[in-house]
């Protein structure tokens, strides 16, 4: 995670400097890289030397906090909140890519979620930081004000894609109303379901319940899924979430198009969600073929390759072909790659076309609350 910050008083810098020293670290396996600023002419001479952790802003604030916007997770300004919104304006998009915006005043009184609360994950970042501090947190997202399940925080959390937007604020309308919302999913649950969340069997009667559901009678209801084969209620949320192995082979030169439509070809087939992959594997001899790597770039998800032997060692039923045996050492690439990175179940077999193989294995995993 990268956080830029940046103050604008001497009184401000001693807080970014409590901020940067105390409290943004590495938590959890994750790196916390963090990069500081300061603008004002005052500050200088005190934070310009050779060890300081400032670098100083000369552009106009709105030119840097394009910046920012475009480099960083997070922005942390230490300041006024009117400074905050007149420098980020002209870049607020899309809540799902906006970064978290937070504003804490220069004595440390106050912490602001600013932009992004849930899925830039600006409420978190307050939490985090107000605490120790002791500021008080201000949250004003209305799930939060009123301590109910967040969709898209938990989306965010947990790694999912939110299929729809607009169903994801009708989830939110939903719970603050006090109107049932079902849930649905094929994998394992840990734990109870959030308040205001029922299961599907149950959503019928809940809907019979309630006389004036201001959805007019639909059913509204959140699935977790990698496949869009079913919708279980009228207006359905997939949570897509990030398990499904794409093991795959190629003739060296190939196309990255070719890779690519193959990949989203057999996807579609099976009605799985493109953004449901979580990883690409394929055996070490293709490490560097420039179309899988590019695929996998542009999914942004990781390139795992195997050894032969590695791919030799795993026990099962695969689709054997003496000629990739004779060229790779291994009698089946993508299959055995598939299921090798995370130790999935294969859930489709070796499909070839245009000097492409792909296969694909589904990740265990299971639902938290």
């Amino acid at each position: 995670m990268r956080i830029s910050g940046i103050c604008f008083t001497r009184r401000g810098s001693q807080l970014a400097q409590r901020i940067n020293r105390e409290l943004l670290r590495e938590e959890a396996g994750e790196q916390v890289l963090t990069d500081w600023y300061f603008k004002g002419q005052t500050l200088a001479e005190e934070l310009s030397s050779e060890d300081s952790v400032f670098t100083q802003v000369r552009e106009p604030m709105t030119q840097w906090a394009r910046q920012r916007f475009q480099d960083s997770d997070a922005i942390i300004f230490v300041g006024a909140t009117g400074i905050a919104v007149r420098a980020i304006a002209p870049h607020v998009r899309d809540k799902r890519t906006d970064p978290a915006v937070i504003v804490l005043d220069e004595q440390g009184k106050f912490c602001i979620s600013l932009l992004s609360g849930h899925i830039g994950g600006a409420n978190d970042l307050v939490r985090k930081i107000s605490e120790p501090l002791g500021c008080i947190p201000v949250i004003t997202t209305a799930t939060d004000v009123n301590s109910l399940f967040a969709v898209d925080e938990y989306a965010k959390k947990n790694h999912m894609v939110i299929s729809n937007m607009t169903y994801a604020k009708e989830v939110s309308a939903a719970l603050l109303s006090g109107y049932p919302v079902g849930f649905y999913t094929h994998f394992p649950v840990k734990g109870e379901l959030p308040e205001g969340l029922t299961w599907s069997e149950k959503l019928e009667e809940a809907r019979r319940d309630s006389a004036e559901n201001e959805n007019g009678g639909t059913s509204l209801g959140i699935y977790i899924s990698p496949s869009y084969n079913r919708a279980y209620f009228d207006h359905t949320l997939w949570l897509i979430p990030r398990c499904l192995v794409l093991g795959i082979g190629c003739k060296k030169g190939t196309p990255a198009a070719e890779v690519k439509k193959l990949a989203e070809k057999i996807l579609r087939e099976h009605s799985l969600y493109l953004e449901a992959v979580s990883s690409v594997a394929s055996v070490d001899l293709k490490a560097d073929e420039p179309a899988l790597v590019s695929f996998a770039k542009e999914l942004g998800v990781p390139f795992h390759t195997f050894s032969a032997e590695q791919l030799k060692s795993l026990k099962g039923s695969f689709t054997s072909s003496e000629f990739v045996e004779k060229v790779t050492g291994v009698d089946n690439i993508c299959e055995r790659a598939a299921v090798m990175d995370g130790g999935g179940r294969l859930i489709i077999r070796k499909t070839g076309e245009n000097g492409v193989t792909c296969a694909v294995a589904l990740l265990e995993r299971s639902i938290e609350f």
